[in-house]
Order: structure tokens, then C-alpha cells, then sequence
């Protein structure tokens, strides 16, 4: 009887795939648990959406922390997504060192229409499991605004979040950490 096995790779691995230019120019892929996902295409209302929110938040937050748009964040010792939107605290190096880690980020996004199961489960799964504090999605398929907090664990080796609540494209939300800071969704859904 044969086996397939899988191979998991660690980031300093995946990183090292990198280096040797095992990935294309135009591949857009990241490290979750150890597996080398590709990302899914963004379709223009995913676009859309996420250039606003990042513009939004960018002004709102101003250099009371860091804006960072699809760029990895480092999820000990398997995974480096690339979430749409994150902000993390203000670094010194301003995180020339490294990615921003769990400690550092205060608010993670994503933006779904095509992956929003993936969202919903695996990376909300995964957020939670690091400890990564606000996991918001904007979900352009029922145009609303899923915002999760108090992350935990569920039973032996599932996570999930406490706090779950909706929010709709006609309203404002407050910012994690920026309790004087609110965003308005009607700026930033493309209806």
C-alpha cells in the first residue's frame, strides 16, 4: 500500500524557496500551517474595498501605529500569511527586522467575496490560534462587515473568537486601540 505524504515547510524554508526563485514573479502565495497556499485572484469590487479601507485607515491612524497593506505577517513557526489589511503597533525599524508578529498587530483584515469560507474557517481559525486580537472581514457577499475579538480555544487544537457582531455597509465602526477613531463603511464598501 503507498502513502502520500505531505511536506510541511517551516518559514525559514519557505523563505529559503523564495531566495532560489522556486516562486514566479507574478505567483501570489503564502505559508499556512506549514503548506504553501496560493492565493486567490482579486476581482475588482476586492480591489476596490481594499484600496479604500487601506486609504481610510491610512489617514484615520495617521503615525499612531503602522498601515500595512498585503504584506506577510509571521505566525510562528509555519505560517506567513498575507492578509489584505493590518495595522501593528509603531516599531523603531518600523519593521525592517522582521514582520509584524502577533504581539505587534493590533487589527487584521481580509477582504472576501471568492474566499470568504477560507476566511470565515481556516484563517479565523488560525488568528485565533496566535492570539492576534481583532480579525476583521469584509464580506462582499453579503455586504457586511464581520468583526471578531477574544480569541480562544474551542476544544484540543480548534480556535475560534468569543465576540462576533455585524456591522453594515450604512454604518460606523470604532477602531480597535483607537476609541476616538471610527471608520465609516459607507466610504469604503464598493455598493
Amino acid at each position: 500500500m503507498n502513502t502520500i505524504t505531505v511536506k510541511h515547510f517551516t518559514i525559514e524554508e519557505y523563505h529559503r524557496l523564495g531566495e532560489l526563485g522556486f516562486f514566479g514573479e507574478g505567483d501570489r502565495v503564502e505559508l499556512i500551517r506549514g503548506e504553501i497556499i496560493n492565493m486567490a485572484a482579486k476581482g475588482r469590487a476586492h480591489s476596490v474595498c481594499n484600496s479604500l479601507t487601506f486609504g481610510e485607515l491610512y489617514t484615520l491612524i495617521g503615525k499612531r501605529a503602522i498601515v500595512r497593506g498585503q504584506e506577510p505577517i509571521i505566525l510562528p513557526t509555519n505560517s506567513e500569511p498575507e492578509p489584505d489589511i493590518i495595522i501593528a503597533r509603531n516599531r523603531l525599524d518600523r519593521y525592517l527586522s522582521s514582520h509584524p508578529e502577533p504581539a505587534d498587530i493590533l487589527l487584521v483584515i481580509e477582504i472576501s467575496d471568492s474566499t470568504l469560507n477560507y476566511d470565515r474557517v481556516t484563517k479565523l481559525s488560525l488568528y485565533a490560534e496566535y492570539g492576534i486580537t481583532h480579525y476583521w472581514i469584509f464580506n462582499l457577499v453579503e455586504n457586511q462587515l464581520e468583526m471578531h475579538s477574544e480569541p480562544y480555544q474551542k476544544k484540543q487544537g480548534s480556535f475560534s473568537y468569543r465576540l462576533n457582531r455585524i456591522a453594515l455597509p450604512n454604518e460606523t465602526v470604532i477602531l480597535p486601540y483607537f476609541p476616538d477613531l471610527s471608520l465609516n463603511l459607507s466610504e469604503v464598501f464598493p455598493i
